[in-house]
């Protein structure tokens, strides 16, 4: 329980493979998806688990989105923001749709090069969990898929360089050592009751005069 309230309160980072779309006019917008609705992908994956995650088309619902900025690797400058307007946040049918100019700054407007370049074109987004539930997929018994039913707090949406960073990998191993607790738990009260019922099964025999 304590593991899973950590992974739970602390600040998450997924890294999806998505297209920002730069606008066909002069400005400098960009357009994309921090993220999409039930379509699961890859969280973990070793030798002896495997898990997918999604998030659910209503985990925004009651997300707290007042401030919400963005910025290059979830570090350094902001570029744009939703307090200034310069950065919008919609969920739509597909997922969390975003819509930045990136005109207001000398870095900002480099890094709209970049994203029309195709240099950067990957986006992830920062947030904590709320509620979630997980279970098993039935196809393997060692593969698990983790829905994320609410969203408490998004922080940041970003461009990044790099597709994969520490701090999902940190979060995903304390989810995974959270799984195997619960299932070592639950193996050993298989167990106990097991032990119950032989010593029930032994006094009803030597009662019944075995």
């Amino acid at each position: 329980m304590e593991i899973m309230d950590r992974i739970k309160s602390g600040t998450q980072y997924r890294n999806l493979v998505l297209e920002i779309r730069d606008s066909e006019d002069d400005e400098m917008i960009v357009e994309g998806y921090a993220t999409t609705f039930n379509q699961p992908y890859q969280l973990y994956a070793d030798a002896n688990m495997v898990i997918n995650e999604q998030v659910d088309a209503r985990a925004f619902d009651e997300a707290q989105l007042g401030d919400v900025i963005m910025q290059y690797n979830h570090e350094g400058r902001v570029f744009a923001r939703t307090r200034n307007n310069t950065l919008e946040i919609t969920p739509d049918e597909k997922g969390l749709f975003i819509r930045a100019d990136l005109s207001g700054t000398e870095e900002g407007r480099k890094l709209y090069e970049e994203i029309k370049g195709g240099y950067t074109d990957r986006m992830s987004f920062g947030f904590t969990v709320a509620e979630d539930r997980t279970d098993k997929t039935g196809e393997d018994p060692r593969t698990y898929l983790r829905t994320i039913t609410k969203i408490g707090r998004l922080f940041d949406v970003s461009a990044v360089s790099i597709p994969a960073n520490d701090f999902t990998e940190i979060s995903a191993r304390s989810y995974v050592d959270g799984l195997l607790d619960k299932e070592r738990a639950d193996a050993l009260a298989a167990e106990q009751r097991e032990r119950q019922k032989q010593k029930i099964r032994i006094l009803m025999e030597v009662n019944n005069g075995y």
